[in-house]
């Protein structure tokens, strides 16, 4: 018998597996657990180099899953200043004057709808302070943003646009822009103006996130974007570091792909390194509910919401049927009520599907009725949602997000359980940048969420699950990932608490005194 690499003692082990739920000690040999047990099980695979690490009564888990992440194309999106912490004008003006400047540019992200008190975003609420510097303002939600004067004036705006996809620079009565850009295509405009940051900066800061997250108990990521150098910066870093958080990549799909887009997407599945693959498609059957391009049966309050980010939603079903018959799964972007249910007709009309068949899911589900619950455990689709998302809104519905949908539309907000209850396959994530990457954020998020969600929370093994189990089968990876077993990959988490018993706040402030990622330790506190 070979010596272990690792062998891990004096924990509470949760292995998240039916034939041995408990156990003590686990001895990880090439990337693979070799051994699950108690001291004794693992003792005869220690050797002269076997590293022995004793967690002193931690509880061990599977390796975390952030189920949706962006922390490649998220980098760009993060850039510039914080906005998070900002809750109205006064406090963003104050921020934007104090903003550090990029090339002249005023850059910021993570600013709340709310901040604006209800006042339509434009452009003249934030002028006096730029000091007549051009400002691209990212909103939380990433479809969004809010640009100065400048700003439109150096991307050559002066007009309302047409778009293939639903996109819109809003405008006045008189047709002048009011700086307000909804969704990808609009913002993409002020985008190719902005300053970028050097490739080997970009890097750096993608192995510095990537640590980060690993201090939090992530050992891999499902990430919903493969855009622009991605591709080369993933490989650049390989080529002088290891990644401390496991990648799968998911490209995304837009309105107006043809055959060659189509197959160009499949043949981008064989791209893969040491610790990151292409794995997946992702599409949007819509936009978001406080931007007003979520797809709703019904019309929101500003009689928006009643049409596809896909303006011919068969075209959306036909590249999924496409990407089907390839063997390739798929992960598609679906808030409104409308959009969840066009995409599960989608799935619905592939078929049965046996062992083995491509895995298709739906993320986000920020809205859905009750008759449309059970269908995800029917039809074999995979949930994909994030707690942490539920902290922009309010239990009093007092919120954007709230206001736009009405009542009862908002009471069906995130229906992480019912989905739980019905079957469904739940696989958790934060969202980055969107919300905080902290993999206990999400958990404690999943036990208790906030604003309109209050009150409707995971039991703790129902949260771990959805960032383990739940996550691997996701991916189509549960015969290799997701529990603590023989011959399973050798993601490990452990945590100063016990996540299946502890409160949420007990589990928000968790220690994390290791994460292990195929068999290297990634983090150690």
């Amino acid at each position: 018998m070979a010596a272990a690499d690792i062998v891990l003692t004096g924990a509470a082990v949760r292995t998240l597996d039916p034939a041995r739920p408990a156990a003590d000690a686990v001895a990880v040999k090439d990337g693979l657990i070799v051994a699950v047990g108690d001291a004794a099980d693992v003792r005869a695979w220690r050797g002269p180099g076997t590293e022995t690490v004793d967690l002193a009564g931690a509880v061990l888990v599977p390796g975390l899953t952030d189920a949706h992440s962006h922390p490649v194309w998220g980098l760009e999106l993060a850039t510039g200043a914080d906005l998070s912490a900002v809750t109205d004008l006064d406090g963003l003006r104050a921020a934007l004057r104090s903003a550090e400047r990029r090339d002249g540019w005023v850059l910021a992200w993570g600013l709340d709808h709310n901040a604006f008190g209800g006042r339509e975003p434009h452009h003249r609420l934030i002028e006096d302070a730029l000091d007549g510097a051009p400002a691209f303002i990212r909103l939380y939600d990433g479809h969004s943003a809010l640009v100065g004067a400048a700003a439109l004036k150096a991307a050559g705006i002066d007009g309302p646009r047409t778009f293939v996809q639903r996109a819109d620079v809003v405008c006045d009565p008189e047709g002048r822009p009011t700086g307000y850009l909804i969704e990808h295509a609009a913002m993409d405009l002020v985008a190719r103006v902005l300053p970028r940051a050097p490739f080997a900066e970009r890097g750096t800061r993608l192995l510095e996130l990537l640590s980060g997250m690993a201090a939090t108990g992530i050992a891999s990521a499902h990430v919903m974007d493969l855009g622009g150098d991605s591709l080369e910066l993933l490989a650049s870093v390989e080529d002088s570091a290891d990644l401390p958080v496991r990648l799968r990549l998911a490209p995304w799909c837009m309105p107006g792909a043809g055959e060659d887009e189509l197959e160009r997407l499949v043949a981008v599945q064989r791209e893969r390194g040491r610790d990151w693959r292409v794995g997946g498609v992702k599409f949007f059957m819509d936009g978001t509910v406080e931007g007003g391009t979520a797809w709703l049966e019904h019309a929101d309050c500003h009689g928006r919401g009643t049409d596809s980010f896909w303006p011919d939603p068969a075209a959306y079903s036909a590249a999924v049927h496409r990407l089907h018959r390839a063997g390739v799964g798929t992960a598609t972007h679906a808030i409104g009520d409308a959009a969840v249910r066009h995409v599960l007709d989608t799935v619905e009309a592939l078929g049965p599907r046996g062992t083995g068949a491509p895995v298709h899911r739906i993320e986000h589900i920020e809205t859905v009725p009750d008759d449309q619950i059970g269908r995800f455990a029917r039809l074999g689709v995979v949930a994909s949602m994030q707690p942490p998302h539920t902290v922009y809104t309010r239990a009093d519905h007092s919120d954007e997000w709230s206001k736009r949908l009405g009542t009862d539309r908002a009471d069906r907000a995130w229906r992480c359980r019912d989905l739980r209850d019905a079957g469904a396959v739940l696989a958790l994530g934060s969202d980055w940048p969107i919300a905080p990457y902290d993999a206990r954020g999400v958990l404690a998020t999943a036990l208790a969420p906030r604003g309109a969600a209050a009150g409707h929370g995971l039991t703790g093994l129902m949260a771990l699950e959805g960032c383990t189990s739940h996550a691997a089968l996701a991916a189509g990876e549960s015969a290799i990932a997701g529990r603590i077993a023989v011959g399973y990959r050798a993601d490990l988490t452990a945590l100063g608490v016990d996540p299946v018993t502890a409160t949420a706040d007990e589990v928000a402030d968790a220690p994390v005194p290791l994460t292990v990622m195929s068999g290297r330790i990634t983090h150690r506190a």
